[in-house]
């Protein structure tokens, strides 16, 4: 269960603390998934860093099946979030110099041997429509095929919690859909708790929850 209680956020400015989150408080269980809009500058992203543990909040705590991260040591905390989170952004992210298979493994290569992660890279490629591509570097690979790939690198490690920040942002609208199709079925089938931040309103629709940030409060939709 990913639980925020009361989160906070306000960065500092010469003209005193300036308040981007205010109060939130929400639970979400295994298998949820979430849509959240607003307007440009209403803290989707920093609330989806702080849900993430790159970013602490300014006062209230989040947890993550009962770990709180920012109470851990610097080594525990990265150690947390390779293993419990998994990140999609905008931008894929993709070292142009690795292979498809290669970019999917780079979470592994800072954790410990844990099983065959060549087999489970495979897999999750497979799972993604990618199979055929592994040996591919991503200047031969389409938009939507980059993202896919950006998919199966977050859940290489099994996280609990996947968090998306505008991953059809530079997607057509078709490969948008299919883009999205995808989030919601490996959701459906990996029991993950999933996190969309969007500007998308047909994307946001297609979610069982969700919510909209105005004023930095969060509001169901």
């Amino acid at each position: 269960m990913l639980e925020v209680r009361n989160v906070s956020k306000s960065y500092a400015t010469p003209r005193g603390p300036l308040p981007i989150l205010r109060d939130l408080s929400f639970a979400l269980e295994q298998g949820d998934a979430v849509s959240i809009v607003g307007p440009s500058g209403s803290g989707k992203s920093t609330l989806l860093y702080i849900l993430g543990a790159l970013e602490p909040p300014t006062a209230g705590t989040v947890t993550l099946d009962g770990r709180n991260p920012f109470e851990l040591s610097d080594k525990e905390l990265s150690a947390f979030r390779n293993k419990e989170v998994g990140f999609v952004f905008q931008d894929h992210c993709l070292l142009p110099q690795c292979t498809v298979l290669e970019n999917v493994l780079i979470p592994t290569m800072v954790a410990a041997p844990d099983g065959d992660v060549n087999a489970r890279a495979r897999q999750r490629l497979d799972q993604v429509g990618l199979s055929q591509r592994l040996d591919h570097r991503p200047a031969e690979l389409s938009g939507g095929e980059k993202q896919r790939v950006a998919v199966a690198r977050a859940l290489i490690r099994g996280p609990k919690l996947l968090l998306c920040d505008e991953p059809t942002g530079n997607l057509d609208s078709r490969t948008a859909t299919q883009v999205a199709g995808l989030l919601l079925e490996i959701n459906r089938t990996s029991k993950t708790i999933l996190v969309v931040v969007t500007h998308n309103a047909d994307l946001a629709a297609r979610f069982p929850k969700a919510f909209e940030l105005i004023d930095g409060s969060l509001r169901p939709r």
